[in-house]
């Protein structure tokens, strides 16, 4: 019979993978905020609303067992994920910055046949490069052109990935650290990422009433309630197939844009959607029996 907590942490970590599928639609709606201003805003909401629920469910108390290295581990990979990801899209063409950066679930399930307890099956990573295939057809859906001029941004799209794939698999081994402490992470990703908007960015704010729900949204799911699944997912879940299910973020993100008329349907995404379900289909059927 399958483990009841790893098959509810799984679950989790799917909902943040729904849950960032809304990332592009919400971010849309909140031009004209730059990248490190829109990054305060909703980590600010996300931290905000994770402290208001400890302090209302008597949670609090949990925090102050966390020492300072677990804050600032899941600090580092919240921040350092969207620090390197926002700067290598202005050093490199997006589409080809988008999909390097989207290695990481690639990286997911070739790092996990490290850790102790995990086997690395051969259908997890056939799995996991079918899907990335797929991802691969989204995201480059203008074509790709890597110029040498934009070496340096490809290169932080691949530490941007190495970042946050080793972020997701380390949490394994600190299941010891309260998923609550990310709550303290995204108040800190806020503060961290003010200083780089006031230095690299002009401040535009939200337009009307729209574009401030947009805000709150994003920092109440895709920014927010999204990282506190997640690492639920990656400390009790099936880690290989939430790496090879992540690529269906950007193929229901496409359909969510599809639905609000921002994109328009092809024959590339249908191709695509095929891709990542038949690699998500074939990940998951290697988990174990047991």
């Amino acid at each position: 019979m399958t483990d009841p907590t790893r098959r509810r942490a799984t679950l989790l970590g799917l909902g943040a993978i729904l849950l960032w599928s809304l990332l592009a639609l919400l971010t849309v709606r909140t031009a004209p905020v730059p990248p490190f201003l829109l990054n305060a805003l909703t980590f600010g909401v996300g931290g905000a609303a994770g402290l208001a629920w400890l302090a209302a469910s008597g949670g609090m108390a949990v925090l102050r067992r966390v020492g300072w290295r677990g804050c600032a581990f899941v600090t580092a990979g919240l921040f350092g994920y969207h620090a390197l990801y926002f700067s290598a899209l202005r050093l490199a063409p997006p589409a080809e910055a988008g999909l390097i950066a989207y290695l990481w679930p690639l990286m997911i399930v070739l790092f996990s046949g490290l850790l102790p307890g995990e086997r690395l099956r051969p259908a997890h990573v056939a799995g996991a490069l079918v899907a990335f295939a797929g991802a691969a057809l989204i995201v480059l859906r203008g074509g790709a052109a890597f110029e040498a001029g934009a070496a340096p941004g490809l290169a932080l799209a691949f530490v941007c990935a190495l970042t946050w794939s080793a972020y997701s698999v380390l949490s394994r081994r600190m299941r010891d650290v309260p998923t609550a402490v990310v709550a303290i992470a995204c108040v800190a990703t806020a503060a961290l990422s003010l200083p780089l908007h006031l230095a690299f960015e002009d401040t535009r704010w939200p337009v009307g009433a729209d574009g401030w729900l947009a805000v709150l949204a994003l920092g109440l799911g895709p920014v927010g309630l999204a990282f506190y699944f997640w690492d639920i997912g990656m400390k009790h879940g099936d880690i290989q197939m939430l790496g090879a299910a992540s690529y269906a973020a950007p193929l229901l993100s496409t359909a969510a844009l599809i639905a609000a008329g921002l994109a328009a349907p092809s024959a590339a995404l249908i191709l695509a959607a095929g891709l990542i379900a038949a690699g998500a289909a074939l990940a998951a059927s290697a988990r174990p029996a047991g």
